[in-house]
C-alpha cells in the first residue's frame, strides 16, 4: 500500500509560501502523493489551484483531490482544469470528485442542494465525453483523461463508480469502516462486468507533536461542525503518534486499500519530515534514495 500527504491547504491560516514548500518538501520524502480537500466557505485555498502550484515544484508525486465537490463546478470548466493540470504535470493528477455534504458550499454559489446527487452523475456523464472526444484539448496524457476516482458512502456513488470511474475515495474512518465500503466497490465493479479491479483510496488526518494535536483536534472539531457532535469523534480519531498511524496503516493495508492520503491539521512544515521519519521507520519509501537532512533537496 502507498502512503500519500496533503497539503495544508485546508487548515485556515496556511501561508501560501507554506503550501509551496510543504510540496517541494514532500518531493523528497516517502511520500507517493500530494493530496487536497475542497470547501468553499472556509479559510482555504482551491484545491486546483493548489495542485497546479504543487505541480510546478514537484516531479515524481501524484496530485490528488480528495475530493473535488463536483457539482459546485462547471462540467466543461472542470474537465478543462483537469486536462490542463493533468498535461503541465506530465499525467500526474488523480481526480477524485464527490457531492459533498456542507449546504452552505452550494447556498453559497447558488446551486440547488437536494439536485446535488442528479446533477453530479449527469457531470460524470459530461466529463467523459468530453474526455473521450480527441478534440478536446490540451493533449490528454492517456486516452480517456485523468483518472476519475468516485467518493461517498451511498449505495448510488458505488455504482457510479463503476459506471465512470476507475476508482473509489473513501472519506475515512476505521479500517473496518473502509473494508465494508471496499467491498460494495468491488461488487459493483463485478456486477458492471469491468475487468481487473477498482482503486482503493483513503484518506485520514495527523498532528505529531503534543502541541500540534490540541490545535489538530481543535480544527476538526471546527471543520466538520456541521456533523453536531460526531465532530468529537472526528477529532479523537486524529493520528498523533507513529503507534496510531502504523496501526492505522497496517489496517487498511489488510483491508485491501491502494493508497492512504495522511492530511495535516496544522500548518507547520516539521509535520512533513516528522511523517517522513516514521514512515521510513516502517519501511515506507517511494522507490529512490531519500536524501538525508542536509543534503541539497533533502531533510
Amino acid at each position: 500500500m502507498r502512503v500519500g500527504i496533503g497539503l495544508p491547504g485546508g487548515v485556515p491560516g496556511t501561508d501560501g509560501h507554506l503550501v509551496v514548500e510543504w510540496a517541494r518538501q514532500a518531493e523528497y520524502g516517502p511520500f507517493s502523493s500530494l493530496g487536497v480537500i475542497d470547501r468553499v466557505v472556509y479559510d482555504s485555498y482551491d484545491p486546483l489551484t493548489a495542485l497546479t502550484a504543487a505541480a510546478a515544484v514537484t516531479r515524481r508525486l501524484q496530485l490528488v483531490s480528495m475530493i473535488i465537490i463536483a457539482p459546485l463546478r462547471n462540467p466543461m470548466l472542470l474537465a478543462k482544469q483537469a486536462t490542463s493540470i493533468d498535461a503541465l504535470s506530465d499525467g500526474r493528477l488523480v481526480l477524485g470528485v464527490a457531492v459533498g455534504a456542507r449546504q452552505d458550499d452550494y447556498d453559497a454559489v447558488g446551486i440547488e442542494y437536494q439536485e446535488r446527487g442528479r446533477s453530479f452523475t449527469e457531470m460524470l456523464g459530461m466529463l467523459r465525453d468530453l474526455w473521450d472526444d480527441p478534440a478536446f484539448g490540451p493533449v490528454k496524457r492517456r486516452a480517456g483523461g485523468p483518472p476519475l476516482l468516485i467518493g461517498g458512502q451511498s449505495d448510488q456513488v458505488f455504482s457510479r463508480m463503476a459506471r465512470y470511474g476507475e476508482g473509489y475515495v473513501h472519506g475515512g474512518g476505521p479500517p473496518k469502516t473502509f473494508a465494508r465500503a471496499a467491498a460494495k466497490a468491488l461488487a459493483a465493479w463485478s456486477d458492471m462486468g469491468r475487468p481487473g479491479r477498482p482503486q482503493l483510496r483513503a484518506q485520514a488526518y495527523f498532528a505529531l507533536g503534543e502541541e500540534e494535536k490540541l490545535h489538530g483536534m481543535s480544527y476538526l472539531r471546527d471543520y466538520y461542525a456541521f456533523t453536531g457532535p460526531f465532530a468529537q469523534k472526528i477529532a479523537e480519531g486524529l493520528l498523533t503518534t507513529p503507534q496510531a498511524i502504523a496501526q492505522y496503516l497496517r489496517g487498511y493495508a489488510e483491508a485491501g486499500c491502494d493508497e492512504v492520503i495522511l492530511f495535516p491539521t496544522v500548518p507547520h512544515i516539521e509535520q512533513v519530515e516528522r511523517l517522513a521519519k516514521v514512515l521510513q521507520g516502517l519501511g515506507y519509501s517511494n522507490g529512490h534514495t531519500v536524501a538525508r537532512k542536509g543534503e541539497e533537496g533533502g531533510w
